[in-house]
């Protein structure tokens, strides 16, 4: 859920995913960061796999990084895009702002394809795939190809004002409390059973709501 922060760090060290993993699942004590094996930002919904045993998350990790675990994306977008396209741009820490990540020509090797779900007046719906699994990855290749998350503060999607001056568009944009982006479907192979394994997940209600607020107003301009 939004808001899930998943390993304690500076300025948060309990109510963390870890945290509730270890509380639930003693037994998760003896496996390096409680089974986790991969991460989701503290504001982006959707689907995360852990591993309940050492030689399961062993065995997650090296698909993670043959990159054959298939993992999907939603994002709301700023702009409108003409079709499919891919990102390969390098992802390193921002130079003067250590919280945020950039791209970097000595960065590493960061990849994201895209494809076009929805296409509102000014905004659009995107289905992400990652090849790579870099911090912020979408949101940084989004805003380097100039088409930012909405909600995205920190990487150039906050509040701008669009052409289309509905009501329910202002609000909608103005409101939305994040960034645009809900991890919706998860692909890999079962690490014991051998056995391709899928996973999807309805859209969050904000999510939703965003996107009947796009609709509404693109039939109403």
């Amino acid at each position: 859920p939004m808001g899930l922060v998943v390993h304690p760090g500076a300025g948060k060290m309990d109510g963390t995913l870890l945290n509730a993993l270890l509380y639930h699942y003693p037994d998760l004590d003896g496996v390096p960061r409680a089974g986790i094996v991969h991460r989701l930002d503290k504001d982006t919904t959707g689907l995360l796999v852990v591993a309940k045993t050492l030689e399961s998350q062993n065995q997650l990790v090296q698909q993670l990084q043959a990159r054959t675990v298939k993992r999907l994306y939603e994002a709301v977008v700023y702009g409108v895009f003409e079709g499919p396209g891919k990102v390969n741009a390098a992802i390193g820490r921002h130079t003067s702002q250590r919280t945020k990540m950039a791209v970097r020509r000595d960065g590493k090797e960061a990849i994201s394809r895209y494809r076009v779900l929805q296409q509102f007046g000014e905004h659009t719906r995107l289905e992400v795939s990652l090849e790579t699994g870099r911090t912020h990855q979408i949101r940084v290749h989004m805003q380097h190809i100039r088409h930012s998350l909405i909600g995205d503060n920190t990487y150039g999607g906050g509040y701008k004002i669009p052409r289309n001056r509905q009501p329910i568009l202002l609000d909608a944009l103005q409101s939305f409390p994040r960034p645009a982006l809900h991890a919706r479907e998860l692909s890999l192979q079962h690490p014991t059973t051998g056995k391709n394994c899928r996973w999807t997940v309805a859209l969050p209600e904000d999510m939703e709501v965003l996107l009947a607020a796009l609709a509404a107003a693109d039939i109403c301009d």
